[in-house]
């Protein structure tokens, strides 16, 4: 992310929102290219802390784009689904951006 200056707080909480995302879309993607993959390799390969990795795969089983085996985490059918609509969700996010953007002029 961008050098943190003195924010406020509607500017840190929309930072805070984009970290999570940004994590659980790298965890999304590792355990897709690297599954099946355990806690302590995801948290080698992402260099999140394990913890941090706990919490996004939670977040990612609750959502159902990954479930756990014997061998570690592993993507589910959704997961291009998933990947698909956050591409599109993005798109739009950054439309809506640019507009707040111009507003903000």
């Amino acid at each position: 992310m961008s050098e943190k200056r003195d924010r406020t707080t509607i500017t840190n909480v929309a930072e805070k929102e984009l970290d999570l995302l940004t994590r659980h879309i790298d965890v999304l993607k590792t355990v897709r290219d690297h599954g099946p993959i355990g806690i302590i390799r995801l948290s080698q390969v992402t260099g999140q802390p394990q913890h941090v990795i706990r919490y996004s795969l939670r977040t990612l089983e609750h959502d159902g784009v990954i479930k756990p085996s014997a061998n570690g985490a592993v993507v589910t059918d959704k997961v291009h689904e998933t990947l698909g609509t956050l591409h599109s969700t993005l798109e739009d996010m950054i439309s809506t951006m640019t507009e707040l953007k111009k507003k903000l002029k």
